[in-house]
C-alpha cells in the first residue's frame, strides 16, 4: 500500500457545533438531506452490483450505514470519521446495519486501506469540512478499484457562506467551492463524471430562506448559483 502525502503530518479538523451533532440525529437529517442524496446517487448509479465493499467517509451518527446496507446489498461496509467518540456514536446504526461494518476512527486524508480494494466510496456532505480537500480524494481514488464508484454529495460554497449555516454550524470557509469548482476537483483527481451523472437539486432546506420565497408563491429563482452538487464520479477502468 502507498504511502499518503497526509502520513506524515498533522491533519487539520474543524469539529462541529452542538447544534450541528444534534441536527444530525433528526428526521429532517435522515429523510430530507441523506435519503434524498441517496436516491439521486442510486438514480444515477442504477448499475452498482451487490456485494461490493464500501467505504463511508464521514460516518457521524451512523444513520448512513443501514441505508446503504439496503439500498446497495454490500458485503462489508467500511465506515470512516474522525470524531473521538465516533464508535460510541454509531453503535446503534452499526447493528441496524445487518451487515460487517468495520470502523476508521481516521481523516480522509488517511484512510487505512490498501489500494484498489473498494468497490464503491459514499462522501454525503462530508468533504466541504475537509480541509485538505485534494488529499483526500487522491486517498479515495486509490483505494478505490478500478471501475469504482465515488458517490457524492456536497453543500456547495453558496450554501456554506450563507447567513443561517455561519450561524448555526462550523467549517472550513475558505476552502468551500461551488458546484462546477468540486466537478474540475473530482476531474483533476482523475475521475470521469459524466454529465447524465451530475445534479444539482435546489431543496429547500438548501436556501438561505429555507424555501419561504417558493412557499408564498415566488416560485425560485431561475438564476441562481447552486447551492447542492450530487454526483456519480468513476475510477477509469
Amino acid at each position: 500500500m502507498q504511502t499518503s502525502p497526509a502520513a506524515t503530518r498533522k491533519l487539520a479538523f474543524v469539529p462541529e457545533t452542538r447544534f450541528g451533532l444534534w441536527f444530525l440525529s433528526t428526521a429532517t437529517w435522515r429523510i430530507h438531506v441523506l435519503g434524498r442524496a441517496l436516491s439521486d446517487l442510486q438514480r444515477m448509479a442504477p448499475d452498482i452490483p451487490a456485494g461490493g465493499v464500501m467505504l463511508d467517509i464521514g460516518t457521524g451518527q451512523g444513520h448512513s450505514l443501514p441505508e446503504l446496507a439496503q439500498r446497495f446489498k454490500p458485503s462489508h461496509i467500511h465506515a470512516l470519521d474522525p470524531e473521538p467518540d465516533f464508535a460510541q456514536r454509531v453503535a446503534a446504526m452499526r447493528e441496524a446495519a445487518g451487515v460487517p461494518v468495520t470502523l476508521h476512527q481516521a481523516h480522509a486524508e488517511r484512510i487505512l486501506l490498501p489500494d484498489a480494494s473498494v468497490d464503491t466510496v459514499l462522501c454525503h456532505q462530508t468533504l466541504h469540512h475537509i480541509v485538505d480537500q485534494t488529499t483526500a480524494l487522491a486517498e479515495v481514488f486509490r483505494v478505490l478499484k478500478p471501475g469504482g464508484r465515488l458517490l457524492l454529495a456536497e453543500s456547495t460554497r453558496a450554501y456554506i457562506h450563507s447567513w443561517i449555516i455561519r450561524l448555526l454550524f462550523r467549517h472550513p470557509m475558505h476552502v468551500q467551492r461551488s458546484a462546477p469548482e468540486f466537478l474540475a476537483m473530482l476531474r483533476t483527481a482523475g475521475f470521469t463524471v459524466a454529465d447524465e451523472q451530475i445534479s444539482t437539486p435546489y431543496l429547500w432546506w438548501s436556501r438561505s430562506d429555507l424555501g419561504a420565497r417558493e412557499w408564498l408563491g415566488f416560485g425560485v429563482p431561475k438564476e441562481r448559483e447552486e447551492t447542492l452538487l450530487n454526483a456519480v464520479a468513476v475510477k477509469p477502468a
